[in-house]
């Protein structure tokens, strides 16, 4: 009889003898697997640290996999969770809170995850159907290999996708509708693939997917359905975690796991993150391209200056004794990705290196620059900062770097709007040509989009067959290629490429059309841009005849010429302060020329100072609000440094120049030296008599003394003003015309005022001033009515000014208070700007 079980269990039906059988082999079979790599590698003699390192990526596998089912369990019970989550952890960071709690405009839409979670067995009906009658036959048709491929299972599960929040942007375009959903989806999916030919199996169980998915719809229409298309894309890359089975498990081993993800990311990224975008049209004869490649909204140009306060990553002896870094920098935006080189051994490296961005999307686009420490192994994490606005101005800022405990980078932003008008290309490209920098590529003075769209009657290829045309677009040394069109000679790609162009009127738009093989032309078509320059609004829209091809053969291509003008208002604010400060007027640009340095302090001394030695001097120069520093020159007194820097002026305050002098040390730099603005005093010089200014130097570049002169001039055509300025006891000697006005002489036959004659004297004022800085008046001359005054009087302005001054003069006769005699015996005005004042005029 069997032994009753425990009191308070259920008795467990007993397992049937072939079942246990299968169990006891199992694990049997289990520890022979474990134990047959080391009976092979002595069998074979192969060294124990092969099974070692073979023991080592297993761990490391089996680790991994743990990690990513924890990761798969806590998402989930986090979306299953979210509003407990979220109310128990109210004082935590925002960081760790959804999107409907950090923002106020992001709206919850629960609503809607109830129907994506009712609706969605059908969803996974539908992928099942579209992976076993559309994937797999496209997959078995590919290669000869893969003909024995099937989807053994298709299972989307019971976790269903989730909007955590949803933004709407209603103050930009009227014609369109711009969603911004904070998709997160953590589901159970499990994929299964099956090769039956090599018997190998492979597949997917658990998928994590985070990320802010834009969804435009537009063009809005008065008809069914009220929307033209649907486009959607990542505005930056999604967070994804696949937990692999099968044959893909290898991909989970530590270095490949992470290959894996990122391949896979690209392949996402090439489909459905800026500038790339998913259209799916609603209605008939729409521009698809043009929705799937919009115009850019403008381009940034980023500097990246420089960096400070680094952390150090490079110890040295376990960490006793601190070292440097050697740090880099990677620039991203959206899909664009730029990285800098790496200085070496540097706490405060300097790049100055530029940039250019193409900006897509207003708003959502972010900067992102992330740090690192250069090393043979892994490069070490030294802090990155997200800048989450790009457009419409222009800043040179430092920024603090986050989740560090020291640096910040200092970078420079210019944004450039794109002008449908040519009348601004010369100033641009001259500018351009100005514009210092240590890339190879110069700056880009325009932008080009062309919108390929089909072509007609094609050439046949030999058999009359179809051919699978492509299209290569090419400028200078930039060439991108379009889709293949399989098995057709009227192909419509409906394609969008963008270009930097750095002078359109040298360069032209090279087209070759080809088979699929790259082999075979199909036709060309060369397009000069100085014709698109020619052409209303910078735009050709229109069919072109290919050349090398058939009597009919032509093409569609829709080509737009944008130059890029800087934004004229900049900002810049301080490290510590993450926005953006008031915005200044560029008044202009100041060029620092870093000559040298003579008699330096030696400070590396040996023996205690028995032996002198030298210095390895650099500079530090601060300028309105920003720091350059020098490259250091090893064991040298009087260093040659011959360095260009650029400043931009404005009338702030502040715009003082700092000069600091240091001898790089391994512990810490020497100071050597140093110097603020330089000494600026005046001379002024008339034929041999000075005026020195009373303030004799002024630390200033801008010196302001807020002094006046006089001089006697016996002939203003003649007799030169000279201007000497003095800094750092180098004089400069500035000649200057004399604006001046000149006094009446004499006048004759004046009208008697009474019986006595009159007692005149003259009046002048100079309009449109009427204070009494601008009021002169002669000696009265005693009953006299041929006066002579023999008097000069001088005016201070400007010959510019001249154009807008007038001289009244009036005669007048000096009477008393009391008097009954007119005042006034005659006037006239007199126009400036009729009159040669730098050769003077003597006349009635």
């Amino acid at each position: 009889m069997p032994r009753p079980g425990p009191p308070g269990k259920d008795p467990q039906p007993p397992r049937p003898p072939g079942e246990r059988a299968v169990n006891v082999l199992w694990s049997f079979g289990k520890c022979l697997a474990t134990l047959l790599p080391v009976y092979l590698a002595g069998y074979f003699g192969f060294s124990i640290l092969l099974v070692l390192f073979g023991l080592l990526v297993y761990m490391g596998w089996k680790h991994s996999r743990l990690e990513k089912v924890m990761r798969l369990k806590s998402a989930m019970y986090l979306l299953e969770n979210e509003r407990q989550f979220t109310m128990g952890n109210v004082m935590r960071t925002k960081r760790d809170l959804p999107p409907w709690v950090n923002f106020p405009d992001v709206e919850k839409v629960e609503w809607l995850n109830k129907i994506l979670q009712q609706a969605w067995p059908f969803v996974g009906q539908y992928l099942e159907k579209m992976l076993l009658e559309t994937v797999a036959p496209a997959i078995r048709a590919s290669s000869v290999h893969l003909q024995t491929l099937s989807f053994t299972k298709v299972n989307l599960g019971d976790k269903a996708l989730k909007v955590v929040g949803v933004k709407a942007h209603t103050e930009h375009d009227k014609r369109q509708v711009l969603l911004d959903l904070y998709v997160s989806y953590a589901g159970d999916v499990e994929i299964n693939v099956e090769i039956k030919k090599y018997f190998c199996k492979a597949g997917v169980k658990g998928i994590q997917l985070h990320g802010k998915l834009r969804v435009i719809l537009e063009p809005l229409i008065g008809d069914v359905p009220l929307v033209g298309a649907i486009t959607m894309f990542f505005i930056r890359k999604p967070k994804l975690d696949i937990n692999w089975t099968g044959l893909t498990n290898l991909l989970d081993i530590p270095g490949l796991n992470a290959m894996s993800d990122t391949m896979i990311m690209d392949v996402i990224a090439s489909h459905l993150v800026l500038p790339n975008r998913l259209t799916i049209p609603l209605v008939a004869d729409l521009h698809v391209a043009q929705l799937r490649s919009p115009l850019p909204r403008g381009v940034v140009r980023i500097h990246l200056l420089e960096a400070e306060d680094l952390t150090t990553k490079d110890t040295v002896i376990k960490g006793f004794i601190d070292g440097k870094s050697d740090p880099y920098a990677v620039l991203r935006v959206g899909t664009q990705t730029f990285t800098s080189r790496h200085v070496d051994s540097n706490l405060n490296p300097q790049w100055r290196e530029m940039y250019e961005v193409i900006v897509h999307e207003v708003p959502g686009q972010e900067l992102e620059v992330e740090l690192f420490d250069k090393d043979p192994d892994q490069d070490d994490f030294l802090g990155r900062y997200f800048l989450h606005s790009l457009i419409n101005f222009s800043h040179m800022c430092w920024f603090s770097l986050k989740d560090v405990p020291s640096g910040s980078v200092h970078l420079r932003l210019e944004w450039l709007s794109l002008l449908p008008s040519a009348a601004r290309l010369s100033e641009v490209i001259e500018r351009n040509y100005n514009l210092t920098s240590k890339t190879s590529d110069p700056p880009s003075a325009a932008i080009l989009a062309v919108y390929l769209d089909q072509a007609h009657a094609l050439p046949l290829k030999k058999g009359n067959k179809d051919p699978s045309p492509m299209v290569q677009i090419s400028i200078q040394d930039t060439t991108k290629e379009s889709r293949t069109c399989y098995g057709t000679s009227d192909p419509v790609w409906e394609d969008a490429f963008t270009f930097f162009i750095p002078d359109p009127r040298k360069q032209d738009i090279d087209i070759q059309v080809k088979d699929d093989d790259r082999a075979l032309s199909l036709g060309s078509l060369t397009i000069p841009l100085a014709r698109l320059l020619e052409s209303p609004g910078l735009v050709l829209d229109q069919w072109f005849s290919l050349e090398n091809s058939g009597s009919a053969s032509r093409i569609y291509i829709k080509t737009i010429l944008r130059v890029r003008v800087a934004h004229t208002h900049t900002h810049t604010h301080a490290p510590s302060e993450p926005r953006p400060a008031h915005p200044l007027c560029s008044q202009g640009v100041l060029r620092i020329h870093l000559a040298e340095a003579q008699n330096l302090i030696a400070k590396d001394n040996f023996m205690g100072g028995m032996v002198k030695g030298k210095s390895d001097p650099y500079v530090k120069m601060k300028v309105a609000g920003i720091t350059y520093r020098s490259h250091t020159i090893k064991e040298n007194l009087n260093p040659v440094w011959n360095e260009l820097y650029e400043v931009i002026l404005t009338q702030l305050p502040g715009q003082d120049i700092q000069f600091e002098l240091f001898d790089k040390d391994i512990d810490q730099d020497d100071f050597l030296g140093s110097g603020k603005e330089p000494k600026v005093g005046a001379e002024i010089l008339l034929k041999g008599v000075s005026h020195r200014t009373k303030v004799r130097y002024v630390r200033s570049t801008s010196p302001r003394w807020d002094e006046a002169c006089h001089f006697l001039v016996r002939d203003p055509r003649e007799e030169t003003l000279m201007v000497k300025v003095r800094e750092n006891n180098v004089w400069t000697l500035f000649r200057a015309p004399m604006p001046c006005v000149t006094g009446p002489v004499s006048r004759r036959a004046l009208a008697a005022c009474s019986k006595d004659g009159a007692d005149p004297y003259v009046s002048l004022l100079l309009l449109p001033d009427k204070k009494g800085a601008s009021k002169r008046k002669t000696a009265t001359k005693k009953r006299d009515l041929n006066p002579e005054f023999n008097e000069r009087f001088d005016f201070d302005f400007s010959l510019e000014e001249s154009t807008q001054r007038r001289l009244d003069l009036s005669v007048k006769n000096n009477v008393s208070f009391m008097s009954r005699e007119r005042e006034l015996i005659g006037k006239f005005l007199l126009d400036l700007d009729q009159v040669d004042l730098k050769a003077g005029v003597t006349q009635w």
